[in-house]
């Protein structure tokens, strides 16, 4: 077979190959329907519309909560309206529950498939299913039984009017959801009452600005735990401080929400333009209040380092700078110094005569007091 027929051959069937790979692949399979669930009944399909309001047995009273202040052991009867605002019958669940502060510090109830431990176990319905024609409201009584080693303090909860409905999602299944309202209730059992919030912790971070004129932002992070036995609230201020407690910035009054016993809620605070001085303090001042009275400030302290990196550069390079010329000018004056002679080979400087002549020592003198060859007579010549 010749070398040219062989070529043929692998072109050809690389060309198959790459229309193969090439195609588009064949449709899968529809996924199977899902099996459809149990069908509403008449009257539990569509949007329902009611309300939840606290009431007595001729109708509401004008409360917008059931409060209760109760001892220990003590028992009373209430009634919840339920008004169906459709334009069909409707069944509702009622049933009490406990109350807790969510994590963005709302009044939240418990879930349906979580148990009441506390004051929604202390409510008791007649039954738990009432139909409500349409455009009617149902007045239900229930009862409210203080156990007797209840503990002191502030129980709160909830009487829930709940509306079940199957409902179809985007991708065709069938799921059932659970819509409630609910007319709150707030219960102090009486006893001591022990007010009291704290600062569990406090995070402080600066997002450190290259200029350093124009500031960067300080995020302070801080959690609040009501450690007391009443529900509490007040609000709470952020002061930033530079070295030796100056005041930088300070952030307007944050109202908190309201906290239960035992209830914690984070605050973050971000202030903007604080510049970097070294060291950073945020002060946080809790002003906390009950429904009775307020509460001693509750102050907490935290620090960051904020260094003027740029600043510090710059001192940096001058500091190195100048020392640099330090070095320099002692090395070239060390250069040029000269060095110093030994005083014992330095010579002494030799005496001047009467002449001006140089001489290493007085002249002889003879004995008529004159040096040799040295005529003493003013107007005698000069020696040969």
């Amino acid at each position: 077979m010749s070398l040219r027929t062989i070529l043929s051959r692998a072109s050809a069937v690389l060309a198959v190959t790459l229309l193969v790979a090439m195609a588009p692949p064949a449709p899968a399979p529809a996924a199977p329907a899902p099996s459809p669930g149990p069908t509403a009944a008449a009257g539990q399909t569509g949007a329902a519309r009611w309300a939840v309001q606290p009431s007595s047995a001729k109708g509401p009273t004008g409360r917008n909560y059931f409060i209760y202040d109760l001892a220990p052991g003590s028992t009373l009867t209430d009634h919840v309206g339920i008004t169906n605002l459709g334009d069909r019958p409707v069944t509702f669940d009622v049933y009490g529950t406990d109350a807790y502060t969510s994590t963005d510090g709302a009044f939240a109830l418990l879930p349906a498939d979580r148990p009441a431990t506390d004051v929604g176990s202390w409510i008791r319905v007649e039954r738990r299913e009432w139909t409500i024609p349409a455009g009617k409201r149902v007045d239900i009584p229930f009862r409210l039984t203080v156990p007797a080693n209840a503990t002191p303090g502030d129980h709160t909860g909830g009487v829930i009017g709940a509306v079940a409905r199957i409902r179809t999602t985007a991708d065709g299944q069938r799921v059932l959801v659970d819509q409630r309202l609910a007319a709150r209730v707030y219960l102090r059992v009486t006893g001591p009452v022990r007010p009291a919030v704290t600062v569990e912790a406090v995070d402080v971070s600066y997002d450190n600005p290259v200029n350093p004129f124009g500031g960067g932002d300080l995020v302070v992070r801080y959690r609040l735990r009501n450690d007391g036995n009443v529900r509490v609230g007040g609000s709470g201020t952020v002061t930033v401080r530079a070295p030796f407690g100056r005041e930088q910035a300070r952030t307007s009054p944050t109202d908190l929400p309201e906290l239960l016993p035992g209830a914690t809620f984070t605050v973050t605070e971000r202030i903007t333009g604080v510049p970097p001085l070294l060291r950073l303090t945020a002060e946080v001042d809790i002003a906390a209040t009950t429904t009775d009275t307020a509460l001693p400030p509750v102050v907490r302290t935290a620090g960051v380092w904020a260094p003027p990196w740029l600043l510090l550069a710059l001192l940096a390079g001058a500091a190195g700078w100048a020392g640099l010329r330090w070095w320099r000018r002692r090395a070239a004056a060390a250069a040029g110094r000269p060095s110093t002679p030994d005083p014992a080979d330095t010579p002494r400087p030799a005496a001047t005569s009467a002449t001006g002549t140089a001489a290493d020592g007085p002249a002889p003198v003879t004995a008529a007091g004159a040096a040799p060859g040295v005529d003493p007579r003013p107007d005698a010549p000069p020696a040969r």
